[in-house]
């Protein structure tokens, strides 16, 4: 009986607008009721509950007219008997915004995460924020004192700015949809950039950011993300190649940048709750995994996460062999093992490159062909300076590498991490609308 009048309320609820307006007032009173329990009288609890009761009965019969007869009796009960709520429409507009809030940490806490890619470890299966022209390697050489280099790496950037053709209307939009965006700036007199200042932010949001041109100040609105850039030059500055000194005739292109904005994407945090990370997964794990002493040699910050490709895991014995492969446990990994198919996929005959599936270098195979990115730091690769090393992953310790090997700072550098460190992996790729949107871009 009670199963069979539980599901003609049921069928009632969906069918009838005043009996959901019924339930609708019933949870509200009753909610009203529990908050002022303690400070209501045996006489106004009664004469709620009585209501409440009422209306009960009445929507177990079924009658629209009863129903909205007791409706009135219950709000007229609590209005007479329970205290109004002070402020009633921004506590409930409070209230909404806290269990909104307590959700949304809930789900990024144990199930899904954002995160953006700010680097270019992963390219091209996942990609961090680019820049074009790329004046990173004139930076590098100056940094070296090769001012030759430099002027000849800056020439090439040069042209690269001259031919950059920035879209306009319709095609800008779906330039943006692609996470592409656009900075010109045109000497409007003669004169050098002569301070730039810091992006100003807003939660997460970037505003503006001013720079001064001869004297006189300009304002770039909403700057892009431009990514990691090294300590002591400003972002705007290194990604645009803004040298001191430099003097601009009027009508020249001051500034005349391409930023890709990075993947942003969801981490599974839940999976790992039920089986350990497996071999060919793209974790996210967090920079205080990474030996300190490491993270100080490579100036690594221990409050970041860095995403990459699980490679080794515990207990087991890894090599780089010259030919680009892993070799775990002497068994070599190839294009036919799972999640290796692109990185594993490249011409033995073409030279590694930057931001293309290369396979894995080790020291030597960096010195060979002089891959700058992997030769800094003291020794290199320190971990795997030639195709003979054997490193041994400890128990509950694991080994990320990034998939654009020849410009990735990974175990290579600072050797096996804490599984514990892993908080998860990679999920779907939400922004930009590229060719990785969604699932699965392992």
């Amino acid at each position: 009986m009670i199963v069979g009048a539980k599901f003609m309320l049921i069928f009632r609820w969906i069918m009838s607008q005043t009996v959901r307006d019924a339930c609708a007032v019933r949870k509200h009173y009753r909610r009203m009721l529990a908050a002022h329990d303690d400070l209501l009288s045996t006489q106004a609890r009664g004469a709620v509950l009585e209501a409440i009761g009422n209306l009960n009965a009445a929507l177990t019969q079924g009658h629209q007219g009863s129903i909205r007869l007791r409706c009135e009796e219950l709000q007229f009960a609590a209005e007479k008997w329970i205290p109004p709520y002070p402020n009633a429409a921004w506590r409930e507009n409070v209230e909404v915004l806290l269990v909104a809030l307590a959700v949304a940490m809930g789900i990024r806490t144990f199930f899904l995460q954002p995160f953006k890619i700010p680097t270019g470890s992963m390219q091209p299966t996942l990609f961090g924020i680019t820049a074009s022209p790329d004046y990173t390697p004139m930076w590098e050489a100056l940094n070296n004192g090769e001012d030759d280099k430099a002027r000849a790496q800056f020439g090439k950037a040069s042209e690269v700015q001259e031919k950059m053709i920035i879209p306009e209307g319709w095609n800008r939009v779906a330039a943006w949809l692609k996470g592409i965006s656009y900075i010109h700036f045109v000497a409007p007199v003669d004169g050098s950039i002569e301070s730039v200042g810091p992006v100003q932010h807003f939660l997460i949001f970037n505003l503006w950011q001013n720079f001064v041109f001869a004297g006189q100040t300009h304002t770039l609105w909403f700057p892009p993300d431009y990514g990691e850039t090294p300590q002591g030059i400003n972002p705007l500055s290194y990604r645009a190649g803004l040298l001191k000194g430099r003097v601009f005739h009027k009508g020249e292109d001051v500034i005349k940048l391409q930023m890709g904005a990075g993947d942003h994407l969801f981490v599974d945090r839940l999976t790992y709750n039920f089986h350990a990370p497996r071999r060919g997964d793209i974790i996210v794990f967090e920079t205080l995994g990474i030996p300190e002493e490491k993270r100080e040699v490579y100036g690594i910050p221990d409050n970041e996460f860095y995403i990459k490709r699980l490679v080794g895991l515990p207990g087991e014995k890894v090599q780089i062999g010259d030919d680009r492969h892993l070799v775990i446990n002497g068994v070599r990994l190839d294009k036919n093992t799972p999640h290796f198919e692109n990185l594993y996929g490249f011409d033995p005959a073409q030279p590694p490159r930057d931001s293309q599936w290369s396979g894995h270098l080790n020291g030597a195979v960096a010195r060979e062909y002089n891959i700058f990115s992997l030769l800094r730091g003291p020794g290199g690769l320190p971990y795997f300076p030639d195709g003979q090393t054997v490193v041994d992953v400890p128990d509950r310790d694991c080994m990320p590498m990034g998939d654009n090997t020849c410009n990735s700072l990974d175990s290579r550098f600072w050797g096996p991490i804490p599984e514990d460190a892993v908080i998860g992996k990679s999920f779907f790729v939400y922004w930009p609308l590229t060719g990785r949107f969604g699932l699965d871009n392992h």
